[in-house]
């Protein structure tokens, strides 16, 4: 099954849908991706996935297409504002976004949309950005999942050893001395140099990380890169409305967190805190063998990650009273 699900990692498999849905946020419609649903008989149910920032869902498709593969109706969308779903920023490359709120509206309304189409139980998986959106969205009632698995969520940044609060203020305050859809940081003035060091920080397969670039050579409209320092300013709000004991314990919905503790990316501490405050919580943590693309990681990693999803799905999402 991992052989054939390869496969999907530079072509768009067959019988797979790419349109626009239109959401309330905005006229830009949003791109989306949908595998076929499959029999009644055959289905397990539907899979929705939300990648992370500056994400395109051609980076995933080799585990969406495996999910399907073991009988999941599977779908993915770019989130407004990056990829083909259009842009804030002030260039075609800067990721930026007026507030997340508008991401949780869009993602509200997609739900309710796809819920009505598809087959349950209904299954809600997100990596980074899109991990720390779809518990937000579950923790505010704007989507209630059958099963919620949060791959390296992004619940705080780095540095970690800076707790939110601060983090926010600092932003703020940069925000308010220029404009707030400037980048953040430059690329690198060595290009040679950027991919290498910007591949350690996500997976060791350098087989994976190659896959990225390979689509954006091909669609060039999906790639992006830095975030605005409105986008910083933006998340670390929303990371520290989320960051409250009281909004998480009202959890009920089962919630499986993966994470690596050495990332680069996202703060392992507020991810070990969430499965803490989460009611029904289970945490798999990484060591050094796994980056922040766990989903993306060497096969025996991915392999593993994918084993303990499987698992969770099987007695959360289709155990039914």
């Amino acid at each position: 099954m991992a052989q054939q699900a390869a496969k999907a990692r530079r072509a768009i498999p067959e019988g797979v849908v790419e349109s626009f849905w239109t959401g309330p946020s905005g006229p830009e419609p949003l791109r989306r991706i949908d595998w076929p649903k499959g029999t009644q008989a055959e289905a397990r149910g539907s899979i929705l996935f939300l990648p992370g920032r500056g994400d395109s869902y051609e980076k995933w498709l080799e585990t969406l297409e495996q999910w399907h593969l073991e009988g999941w109706a599977v779908s993915s969308i770019d989130w407004r504002g990056q990829a083909l779903s259009g842009r804030f920023g002030l260039d075609a490359t800067t990721g930026h976004v007026p507030d997340f709120n508008l991401w949780i509206e869009d993602l509200a309304a997609f739900w309710s949309d796809w819920v009505a189409d598809r087959p349950g139980p209904h299954v809600l998986i997100g990596h980074s950005m899109g991990g720390h959106l779809a518990l937000r969205a579950v923790a505010e009632g704007k989507v209630k999942p059958d099963s919620l698995v949060l791959s390296a969520p992004m619940l705080g940044i780095h540095p970690a050893w800076i707790s939110s609060g601060v983090l926010h203020a600092v932003a703020r305050g940069i925000v308010r001395f220029g404009d707030s859809r400037r980048p953040a940081w430059k690329h690198s003035e060595k290009p040679e140099l950027l991919p290498q060091a910007r591949s350690r920080l996500l997976t060791h397969d350098k087989g994976r990380y190659a896959d990225e670039d390979w689509w954006r050579s091909r669609r060039p409209g999906i790639a992006m890169g830095p975030a605005s320092w409105g986008w910083i300013e933006r998340a670390l709000a929303s990371i520290c409305l989320l960051d409250r004991k009281a909004m998480l314990e009202a959890v009920q919905v089962p919630v499986l967190l993966l994470a690596t503790r050495h990332d680069g990316l996202v703060s392992w501490p507020a991810i070990r805190r969430a499965a803490r405050w989460l009611p029904r919580a289970e945490l798999v943590a990484y060591g050094h063998e796994a980056r922040h693309e766990i989903l993306r990681e060497s096969d025996p990693i991915r392999d593993r990650a994918l084993a303990v999803i499987r698992d969770f799905l099987n007695r959360t999402a289709l155990v039914r009273g």
